[in-house]
């Protein structure tokens, strides 16, 4: 039986919380006031942070008023995610991260844990420890991630290069994670699904794969040309907006080409293109191209797409091949803003 199975936060103190914490990073790099970390002669420091609430990205269920949604584990997994899904947004490979921690005192020392073990599960497939961070009093769980990459600045993604005739490319399916919370708020729905339709669909919005593994083979094949890019973590059509956005063009996207995550369609079709253009946290990559580099990344990727072309028009368009559908006008406004 685990001793500490019952005891909270509060019992342990500032100090031996840390001191419990203290495990899940190197030896030879926690202690000091902040971590030192070389970083290769001729490459750019990249440095990324995101804030991740319980309650607003994911669900604890700690509140009797809250509905739970994700385990501490996977929390855990989520916030490091996002943050090695910004890393990849930017083409470098990542060298560590730092988490700040908000607790509630009451909050079981087990809980905060798990939380701990989810992001170093997340980050051992890309050799990547948590370097340090801070702890503080919080009425809420709160987890403040900075991410710290490297990238050869001929090869640093940016969002403000795309041009017309750029193929735009993501790296897979969209949807997804949306389809997964709307399963988990109401298990009751989706009876009608495959069982492993259901399982992928939950998988996708608890633990998302940050899609580093894309970037060696992206500068493999385009060493030092231009690439843009993001991560769609805000939903593919605010990616897509936030692109032609910073490089002042526009965009045509064909709806038939946007890849739907398996089932998606048969269980709502009526849903399935709105979450994937909207409804985030699929944490895949949307990169714009010269086209022969884009098919090219194309043919070695396993689920990605092309959905369109950059355009020199500065409208963002949704446009059916088939010609089912009229064409539509995409907007920012559709998507999750925090204070909208």
């Amino acid at each position: 039986m685990n001793p500490d199975r019952d005891r909270q936060v509060g019992d342990l103190g500032e100090q031996g919380l840390l001191q419990r914490l203290q495990r899940f990073c190197p030896a030879d790099v926690v202690g000091d006031d902040g971590a030192l970390l070389a970083v290769r002669q001729g490459y750019l420091l990249v440095v990324t942070s995101d804030t991740l609430v319980d309650g607003v990205h994911f669900g604890l269920g700690l509140a009797s008023s809250d509905v739970r949604t994700t385990s501490a584990y996977d929390a855990g997994w989520r916030s490091a995610a996002a943050n090695l899904s910004d890393l990849a947004a930017m083409g470098a490979a990542p060298l560590g991260i730092t988490v700040g921690l908000g607790l509630p005192g009451k909050v079981p020392i087990a809980l905060v844990e798990e939380l701990y073990e989810g992001m170093t599960a997340c980050l051992q497939p890309f050799n990547t420890p948590i370097v340090g961070g801070d702890i503080c009093r919080s009425p809420v769980v709160s987890l403040n991630i900075t991410a710290l990459g490297e990238v050869l600045p001929q090869q640093a993604i940016r969002r403000s290069t795309a041009q017309p005739g750029d193929a735009i490319l993501v790296t897979g399916v969209h949807g997804a994670s949306r389809a997964g919370l709307e399963l988990l708020l109401h298990p009751e729905l989706g009876q009608e699904l495959q069982e492993s339709d259901r399982t992928y669909l939950i998988r996708a919005h608890q633990r998302p794969k940050p899609r580093l593994d894309v970037i060696p083979l992206l500068h493999s094949i385009n060493p030092s040309d231009r690439t843009t890019g993001m991560d769609s973590s805000d939903g593919l059509a605010d990616a897509i907006l936030q692109l032609c956005r910073a490089s002042k063009v526009g965009a045509r996207i064909d709806r038939q080409q946007i890849p739907l995550a398996a089932g998606l369609t048969d269980w709502l079709p009526e849903k399935a293109l709105e979450w994937a253009l909207y409804g985030g946290e699929d944490f895949e990559l949307v990169l714009c191209l010269p086209n022969p580099i884009a098919q090219v990344l194309l043919n070695i990727l396993e689920g990605g797409a092309i959905v369109g072309t950059i355009t020199a028009a500065p409208n963002v368009i949704l446009w059916d091949s088939t010609g089912q559908n009229a064409d539509q006008r995409l907007s920012l406004d559709r998507g999750f803003q925090h204070f909208g």
